[in-house]
């Protein structure tokens, strides 16, 4: 499972193992940077790359990706777009299943409050990936809570789709 929170500045990665209610084994966490002074083109290039290379290192089954929701800050919301467009790209490119979740189902899903604040959700992944220490900045924790949301609430969705599917028949 490959967590993303994007960002063209910076954009949160985490990459782990977990299933529904368990502790979820991080492979990988951290952010992917690029100059605010750079080009747009070379910071999506970038951004391309770099998630490129952690695919192919960890090869996840899904890409969860935070879901853009309209900002006051339209300039904030494009940049966030363009940079979560390259995470469906590459999902795109290699046949990788997608995941889409909002902010507030992040929340929810590692805290049990969609209301919850930056500091309760980095508490709690921090807790449910077993670590030592605090995921930095803020969005890699983010990136953790969202591929968490997507191994606990992606797997109970596809179990649903599957019992569905064999209903229909």
């Amino acid at each position: 499972m490959l967590g993303i929170d994007p960002g063209l500045t910076r954009c949160g990665v985490a990459v782990i193992d977990g299933t529904p209610g368990r502790p979820v084994q991080a492979h990988f966490v951290g952010v992917i940077t690029t100059p605010a002074q750079s080009e747009l083109s070379d910071r999506l290039a970038t951004l391309h790359a770099e998630l490129s290379l952690i695919i192919d290192k960890y090869s996840p089954e899904v890409i969860a990706i935070e879901r853009v929701f309209s900002q006051q800050n339209v300039r904030s919301a494009m940049s966030t777009a363009q940079a979560a467009g390259i995470g469906l790209l590459l999902a795109g490119q290699r046949g990788i299943r997608v995941g889409m979740h909002t902010p507030t189902e992040v929340k929810a899903a590692v805290t049990g409050n969609g209301r919850a604040d930056k500091n309760q959700v980095t508490l709690m992944v921090t807790k449910i990936a077993q670590l030592k220490a605090a995921p930095k900045p803020a969005d890699a924790a983010d990136a953790l809570a969202i591929a968490i949301t997507a191994a606990w609430r992606g797997s109970a969705e596809a179990k649903y789709e599957a019992a569905r599917k064999a209903y229909a028949k």
